[in-house]
Parts: C-alpha cells; sequence; structure tokens
C-alpha cells in the first residue's frame, strides 16, 4: 500500500528526533550503520573537504535533522556553518547535540572515525569543539519556497549540503527539480552543493509512523543537477550492504558533489 506524501507540518507534529536516531544510527544496531550508509557518507564527505579542496567561508547544512555527523569534516574547511532545518524539534536537538548535552545521541564513535581518518591525531572532545565552534546558528528552512530560508536573504554560501532530506521533503520528481532551483539562490555562482540521497527508496518506518519518500534513480538524479545549473564534479553510488525491510527499503545511496555554473 501506498504512503501518501508526508508534509511539513507533519514533520513538525510527529517526527521524533530521538526515536529516528535511535532506529538508524544507533551503533550496534541502526539501520543506516549495519547497511553501510554511514561510512560511505562518512568516507565521501571526508574526501570532498579535502582531496578535493571543498572550502571557504560560509557552508549551509540543509535538512540537518537531529543529526550532525555530515558537519564533522566539514567544519575543518569553512569559517562558519549554519545549520538550517524545519521543525523546531530538529533545530533544538541538533544545537542541544552541538553542546553534548546529557540525554543526547552519543557520536563519539562516529567522531572518532572521522578523526582517524583525518588523521591529525585530534581527541574527540576536540573536534566536538571545534565544531561547536563553527556552527554559528541554525535557522527555519523551507526547501519548497523560492527563498528557503525566508523571511531571511543571506549573503550566498560558498558551499551547500544536503544528506538525506529532499527526497523526503518532496511529493514528485517536478518538485524536487524546484527545490534545488530554490536551493542554488542560496549559492554562489562558482559554489559547491553536496548531495546525499537513498535510492529507489520505499516510505521508512520512524516510531509508529511511516514517512514518505519520493523515488529516486541516478539517471534522474544526474539529469536534474546538470539541468538546475550544476556541473557534476563527482558522483558515486553505494550498493546497500544490508536490508531491513520492515523499516525502510532502498537499494543503494549516492553521494555527489556538484558545481554551480550558472544561475537559474
Amino acid at each position: 500500500m501506498e504512503t501518501a506524501f508526508t508534509d511539513k507540518d507533519t514533520y513538525q507534529d510527529f517526527f521524533d528526533p530521538e526515536e529516528y536516531l535511535n532506529t538508524y544510527y544507533t551503533p550496534k544496531s541502526g539501520i543506516l550503520v549495519l547497511d553501510g550508509f554511514l561510512d560511505f557518507a562518512l568516507k565521501k564527505l571526508h574526501e570532498y573537504f579535502t582531496t578535493r579542496g571543498v572550502k571557504g567561508k560560509t557552508l549551509i547544512d540543509i535538512g540537518h535533522g537531529p543529526t550532525i555527523y555530515q558537519d564533522l569534516s566539514a567544519c575543518e574547511a569553512f569559517d562558519e556553518i549554519i545549520g538550517a532545518d524545519y521543525t523546531d524539534r530538529n533545530r533544538e536537538y541538533y544545537e542541544r547535540s552541538l553542546r553534548n548535552e546529557p540525554g543526547t545521541f552519543d557520536w563519539t564513535n562516529v567522531i572518532q572515525k572521522v578523526c582517524d581518518m583525518e588523521g591529525k591525531g585530534t581527541s574527540v572532545e576536540e573536534k566536538r569543539q571545534k565544531l561547536k565552534n563553527t556552527v554559528k546558528k541554525t535557522l527555519k528552512c523551507d526547501v519548497l519556497k523560492s527563498n528557503p530560508l525566508e523571511p531571511l536573504v543571506m549573503p550566498k554560501a560558498d558551499c551547500l549540503l544536503t544528506v538525506g532530506c529532499l527526497g523526503f521533503a518532496c511529493s514528485d520528481l517536478d518538485t524536487y527539480r524546484n527545490v534545488l532551483k530554490n536551493l542554488s539562490s542560496l549559492l554562489k555562482v562558482g559554489g559547491h552543493v553536496i548531495i546525499g540521497e537513498l535510492l529507489n527508496c520505499s516510505p521508512y518506518l520512524s516510531g509508529d509512523k511511516m514517512f514518505f519518500s519520493l523515488v529516486l534513480t541516478e539517471e534522474f538524479l544526474r539529469s536534474a543537477i546538470t539541468e538546475t545549473g550544476f556541473e557534476i564534479v563527482d558522483l558515486e553510488v553505494s550498493d546497500r550492504k544490508y536490508d531491513m525491510n520492515q523499516f525502510c527499503k532502498y537499494d543503494s545511496t549516492l553521494l555527489v558533489l556538484a558545481r554551480k555554473v550558472r544561475d537559474v
């Protein structure tokens, strides 16, 4: 049975950050840990912010949800990170996690992995502090608006990062293309966008509620990204290593780095 599109107000009212993190990111049983997604994402993000040379003044993390792992490599390459998410609870939980408040999800193992990849001898606590100091704020964000940060008008960023967000925020493929145009308005020409998506993904379970997922393919994403003013620099797909159909069925993960070459 198909799951109806989950609108932003349903996320605002019903999405529980702790239930989501416990289901998908717990070290020994989290679905996105067991199936290889998290390790793949960490590896590619490290690559983009080191050997690929993506760096600058400002990065905006679009749809960060309650997770911080996606910013661990970025905080070494940018002067400031601005978080941006639609739901109040996600923004609050993200900020609490940056402060490593008691009761928040324990990212120690993930932080240690990133420190090991960087090979600088950075401790977990030093990395936590670096991330906390680099993230300056988190803002209300609606990717369906032509200016996702409305009513704010921000200076254009050097990089946009969005992992595991857009495929859940868009009801159809045309909307996805429009969202890429909306995000492009936040980015300088010559700046970079990094997008992470689950391919051929079914609706996913968090707590006792199913949330809609748009079915995305590599072919569609390649065309949508290039049609909306970007040039693909790197695109890699990783097959899923472990399957738990009762929670979320998808067959692979895609990470793409693209450069904005024109306004649209």
